[in-house]
């Protein structure tokens, strides 16, 4: 399976899009229009191997919410990204068993040699 989970509204997401330049056979999630289900959580999770791995602490209501002054446990980890879609680190790009988290430009440049290897 090739698929990533991104956001439409993001610039940042948008220009990893472009930068990666999936092909039509990947599949693209817009998380805000089309809802993560718990099901794809738990693969990237598993995947990823934690829930804290997909897990974003820079998003605004991380802060709001303020969840750096608590221990989240991975149960409420996955809670959190299933409520609130801004909650997951993005992009998550899958490419057969191997998974990208994020935005950093090493994981951007490893998922794009991913998606065109074959």
């Amino acid at each position: 399976m090739k698929k990533i989970y991104y956001l439409s509204t993001c610039d940042t997401c948008r220009k990893i899009l472009k930068e990666v330049a999936p092909g039509p056979e990947v599949l693209l999630q817009d998380i805000k229009t089309e809802p993560m289900q718990p099901e794809q959580v738990d693969e990237m999770a598993r995947m990823a191997g934690s829930y804290d791995a997909i897990f974003s602490r820079k998003a605004v209501k991380y802060r709001e919410l303020g969840l750096a002054r608590q221990t989240l446990s991975e149960s409420d980890i996955r809670r959190y990204i299933l409520e609130e879609y801004t909650f997951l680190r993005r992009p998550v790009m899958i490419c057969g068993d191997q998974i990208f988290v994020g935005n950093a430009e090493d994981t951007v440049r490893a998922a794009a040699i991913a998606f065109h290897a074959g």
